[in-house]
C-alpha cells in the first residue's frame, strides 16, 4: 500500500459542505480518479481549473477544501502509478455512520464523476482496446447501481463488496491504457 493515504471520509465532507462546493467526497475523488485514469498530467496543477469549472462554476476553493483535494489527488497517484496495483475508493464508511444504502449511493456517485473524469480530460475512449471498453460499459451499469430495502442486507453486502473490487479493476484497466506513468529517474552516468 501507498504511504500517502486518503482523507477521512467525514471530516472532508463536512470541510467541502461548509466551503459551499456542490460535490462530495466520493464524487470528487471519482472525478480526480478519472481524470487521471484518463491522461491527466501528473505534473502540473492543470486538473484545478477543470475541477474548478465543474464543481463550482469557475470560482476558487478556500484554502482547506483546495489542500483536501490536493491530498486526494496525490494518494490517488501514488495508487495508480505504484507497482501494487491497488486502489481505495474514498466512499463513505462506518466513521460516517454510512449505512449500506448510503455506501450503494457513494459507489454510485464515484462511479458516475469517474467517467465524468475521463470526459474532462477528453480522453479518447473512441480509440479503446476492446478491454477498456467493456471496462467502462460495466462502469456504466454499476452507476446505475441500487439496493432494493427488501433484499436481504446482508447478501447485498456481500454483494456490493464484489461490486466494489469490479469497479477497482475497471478502473486499473482503463488507467493501464490511458493514464500516465511517473517518469522513471534516469541513471546518473559513471564518471571513471
Amino acid at each position: 500500500m501507498s504511504k500517502t493515504k486518503l482523507p477521512e471520509y467525514l471530516p472532508f465532507a463536512s470541510e467541502l459542505q461548509s466551503a459551499g462546493l456542490a460535490v462530495n467526497p466520493a464524487e470528487l475523488h471519482g472525478l480526480l480518479t478519472g481524470m487521471l485514469s484518463g491522461g491527466l498530467s501528473l505534473t502540473d496543477k492543470s486538473w484545478q481549473p477543470m475541477v474548478f469549472d465543474y464543481v463550482s462554476e469557475g470560482m476558487g476553493w478556500p484554502t482547506k477544501a483546495l489542500q483536501l483535494a490536493e491530498a486526494t489527488l496525490d494518494a490517488t497517484v501514488a495508487e495508480l502509478t505504484g507497482t501494487e496495483m491497488e486502489l481505495d475508493l474514498l466512499l463513505p464508511d462506518e466513521d460516517a455512520s454510512a449505512t449500506l444504502f448510503d455506501i450503494a449511493d457513494g459507489l454510485a456517485d464515484w462511479v458516475n464523476h469517474f467517467i465524468s473524469g475521463l470526459g474532462l480530460v477528453n480522453t479518447a475512449l473512441n480509440k479503446a482496446s476492446n478491454d477498456a471498453k467493456e471496462a467502462l460499459a460495466d462502469l456504466e451499469e454499476i452507476a446505475k447501481l441500487g439496493i432494493d430495502e427488501d433484499d436481504d442486507l446482508q447478501e447485498q453486502a456481500q454483494l456490493l463488496e464484489q461490486v466494489v473490487e469490479h469497479v477497482k479493476a475497471c478502473v486499473l484497466t482503463i488507467h493501464a491504457e490511458f493514464g500516465q506513468r511517473k517518469a522513471e529517474p534516469s541513471a546518473a552516468p559513471t564518471i571513471h
